[in-house]
């Protein structure tokens, strides 16, 4: 009981640390119970997609596909806060105005916006709202709900192989190295979405994921030698805009 009681606290701290949804009381909250709550990230990436998907659904019958998409990623952003997207525009500042290491994280812990943030939201934001909105309205629901799980699993992937920089910060408690094990876990949450429709474009996404991912975890280690949590909300980001452009893609052909 004490264990089923342990896994739900966990599942509670996942859902108060990456959405604004109220958690109850008794579950408290302790540093420690981050990083045993990562493996339930891509679950409620799962969530947060499923909301996306009924504002989708349900403005769909009153607006056209792009009005119906925009206020999906509307809900999306009021449900996490931006979480995801802030260390977006963090991570563009910090890599594109930055040259040494020390300029890099000085940047990216700035909680203040500028050019290249800036850009990089608005392209990011524009991507997602074209992308789904350019789709047949049979994929887009499930997709919203895959896209966020799945990105979300392989977000959380670097804290499985690199190391985390800082020597404090708000993701320091989801730091520590991450089990195969309760990767294992994530990945059950996370990656069985993208295989709804089609088995061979699930394979086909899961490889430019797995590219992308190779890519940008090269790329974090080049730079400042491992990841931040503001990376992380980078990496979601990416991954997700690839799973749709991927899916676009793929159907467009």
């Amino acid at each position: 009981m004490n264990r089923a009681q342990d896994e739900l606290r966990y599942f509670f701290t996942a859902l108060g640390y990456f959405t604004r949804v109220p958690v109850p009381r008794w579950v408290g909250f302790e540093r420690e119970y981050l990083n045993a709550a990562a493996r339930y990230f891509p679950l409620i990436g799962a969530m947060v997609g499923g909301v996306a998907a009924l504002v989708y659904l349900v403005a769909l019958r009153v607006f056209p596909a792009g009005v119906a998409v925009l206020l999906s990623m509307a809900a999306t952003l009021v449900l996490t806060g931006a979480f995801h997207e802030d260390g977006l525009a963090d991570c563009a500042d910090a890599f594109g105005g930055g040259y040494t290491r020390e300029d890099v994280l000085r940047i990216m812990h700035d909680s203040r916006i500028g050019a290249f943030g800036a850009i990089a939201l608005v392209i990011a934001l524009a991507l997602k709202w074209q992308t789904l909105s350019a789709m047949p309205a049979q994929y887009v629901a499930w997709l919203m709900v895959a896209a966020h799980a799945a990105s979300r699993t392989f977000a959380i992937s670097y804290l499985v192989t690199l190391d985390y920089v800082r020597a404090e910060g708000k993701a320091k408690p989801v730091a520590q190295r991450m089990s195969l094990s309760s990767f294992v876990i994530a990945m059950v949450f996370g990656l069985p979405w993208l295989f709804v429709f089609d088995w061979k474009l699930a394979c086909v996404t899961l490889i430019v994921l797995a590219v992308l991912r190779f890519l940008i975890g090269r790329y974090f280690v080049k730079r400042i030698g491992g990841y931040t949590g503001d990376c992380l909300g980078f990496s979601q980001q990416v991954f997700e805009i690839a799973i749709y452009l991927t899916v676009l893609a793929w159907i467009s052909s």
